[in-house]
């Protein structure tokens, strides 16, 4: 896709001047190394011991670039400027400034930027680190954004692909013991509860009694279970979740409260504490079911909450309006000029440092390197690892 800020990198291939005899040797030396290199990598993952894989499931909080490579619409891309600015210097399909929560637990884990699944030249051998299926817009239900994204049933089915080729690689007995050391992370949700508002003729009902709104949110919860249990029999064991931000206070839906001048959608908030206290729930429960289950609940909503209700705390100067957008809040979802929404044009802060959110929906990326600090030390709730201790257990 055009954008106005890109980088190309071009490889270049030397001239082969040399006899015949010498090319066919370096050709052949060539050859063997690209068959050698995923079993050679296998067998480092096999002695490297310290370092954990990661998996990553989820939505446009941690798509690293999936949805690059699918046919949806720059409603869900991020691959134009001035996304990727401020660390890539170019649009790598995530939605912020820069780095992701995921980015920095790689980091803190010592292993490389976990790679995209769909990320063409991604060879087989990077899936020893992990890999993410994380789609923007994505959600548990198959219906949220249908058709658009890579909803979590289809990032299970390319988890399954992973995994027996993990299988084939490794043996049974080594890849058993790299799937149960390694973290699986998700981040889902968001996008199931926040499509009733954003889409004019949405499948989706979401009727005004609490009943319609629980039996809801049970079907969020159950899809989602049915993926984590499905990872569980598959060999996972440890698991990463984010909970679900307080919804009604993302500038694209405060936009959308007309009865209260710059206040919260409560309609959407009220869903994400339906959640939340359901996700408490069923990871209580798995965790006394399922022999082996463990898991870290990071409080997405609370740390998001302070930070927007007090942002001078953690350094920032804007809690409620995003860096990036038009209107009000620039809760218009118009960053970069290249959405199909009621306007093109898009205002851009000078310094997203000062920012708790980058566009009407995301964070930046000072925000999101925060939240991975919280993430990995510290225990937000009763009954969960912080991932650090999750990964060294």
């Amino acid at each position: 896709m055009q954008n106005n800020k890109s980088m190309m990198v071009v490889k270049k291939s030397a001239a082969m001047a040399n006899p015949f005899s010498s090319f066919q040797f370096l050709y052949t030396m060539l050859l063997l190394l690209v068959i050698q290199a995923p079993a050679s990598e296998c067998r480092k993952a096999q002695k490297r011991g310290g370092a954990a894989a990661l998996f990553i499931f989820g939505d446009s909080y941690f798509d690293a670039g999936n949805n690059n490579y699918i046919n949806t619409t720059t409603l869900d891309q991020a691959n134009f400027w001035p996304y990727g600015e401020t660390y890539f210097n170019f649009p790598t399909g995530r939605f912020s400034n820069g780095r992701l929560i995921s980015d920095f637990i790689a980091e803190y884990a010592k292993v490389p930027l976990i790679a995209p699944f769909l990320q063409p030249g991604n060879q087989e051998y990077m899936m020893t680190n992990g890999v993410n299926f994380a789609s923007a817009g994505a959600g548990a239900l198959d219906e949220t954004f249908q058709g658009e994204v890579i909803n979590l049933n289809k990032q299970l089915l390319y988890y399954t692909k992973v995994e027996a080729w993990l299988r084939h690689k490794l043996g049974n007995v080594e890849s058993k013991r790299v799937l149960s050391r390694a973290v699986y992370l998700f981040s889902i949700g968001t996008n199931d509860y926040i499509s009733p508002f954003l889409i004019t003729n949405s499948t989706i009902m979401l009727a005004s009694s609490s009943r319609s709104r629980s039996q809801y949110v049970d079907m969020v919860i159950g899809n989602l279970t049915t993926v984590v249990k499905a990872i569980y029999e598959r060999g996972g064991r440890k698991f990463g979740f984010l909970n679900l931000g307080d919804l009604g206070c993302l500038p694209g839906l405060r936009i959308l409260q007309s009865k209260t001048k710059g206040g919260c959608l409560e309609e959407a908030s009220t869903l994400a504490t339906l959640h939340n206290r359901a996700l408490h729930k069923i990871l209580t429960e798995m965790k006394d079911q399922l022999q082996g289950f463990k898991y870290s609940l990071y409080d997405f909503n609370s740390a998001l909450r302070h930070r927007m209700t007090h942002p001078s705390r953690f350094g920032f100067e804007e809690g409620r309006a995003a860096c990036c957008g038009a209107g009000e809040f620039k809760g218009i979802y118009s960053c970069g000029g290249k959405r199909p929404v009621i306007m093109k044009d898009f205002e851009l802060c000078e310094d997203p440092q000062k920012y708790v959110f980058w566009d009407s929906y995301h964070l930046t990326e000072r925000v999101y390197r925060q939240m991975a600090a919280e993430m990995w030390s510290r225990s937000w709730i009763e009954g969960s690892y912080n991932l650090k201790a999750l990964l060294q257990n």
